[in-house]
């Protein structure tokens, strides 16, 4: 039998605001050309956004968009398959653009999201993750710039979910569920 899930904190707010901050000078010191920011939605909303509030602290005045891919359909495990379910508007050619995402794990829906704006004409395509799972990696793509590297937890806050449950809290953490019989907790995804 297992008790109520709590939240143990890999990355607090100080730690995320640090980064996000780097990145961003990052990506000003690449000199970018009419940019673009991507955010793929849904989880990296609140990334995105605080991305391109510290783009503008460093000078920069990028134009923002969203896609929304999915590669899960009704269930739980991907299908390799990605769809698009909301697309970019504007139109990318010559232009740099940064995808911003919450994970990169398995590359499959960045790696498309990569591909199909540089087949539009972007001048450059480069990824912004927050958190990157190198050891999860199926598709054959890195991200440029990256938060943090994360262990293979899974993870919640800062506009990632669990069951639509915690994007609001602002660090990022894992799920921890208790055992009501005295066993140790164990990880929510891995069961670990």
């Amino acid at each position: 039998m297992t008790g109520a899930p709590h939240i143990e904190v890999l990355y607090d707010e100080a730690e995320i605001a640090r980064r996000v901050e780097a990145i961003a000078r990052e990506i000003a010191d690449s000199e970018p050309v009419s940019l673009l920011v991507v955010a793929v939605l849904k989880g990296s909303f609140i990334f995105a956004a605080d991305l391109a509030r510290a783009m503008h602290d460093v000078g920069l005045a990028p134009e923002m968009e969203f896609i929304h891919l999915s590669s899960y359909g009704a269930g739980t495990k991907s299908s390799g398959e990605v769809k698009i379910l909301r697309d970019v508007e504007s139109d990318v050619s010559g232009r740099d653009v940064i995808l911003v995402d919450d994970i990169l794990e398995s590359g499959r829906t960045l790696a498309y999201a990569k591909d199909l704006l540089t087949d539009r004409g972007a001048r450059s395509v480069k990824v912004a993750a927050l958190l990157d799972k190198p050891h999860r990696r199926i598709a054959a793509i890195n991200a440029d710039y990256v938060g943090f590297t994360c262990p293979d937890r899974f993870v919640v806050g800062y506009g990632m979910d669990m069951g639509h449950k915690w994007r609001q809290l602002p660090f990022i953490g894992h799920v921890i569920v208790e055992e009501d019989d005295g066993r140790r907790p164990r990880d929510s995804k891995t069961g670990t």
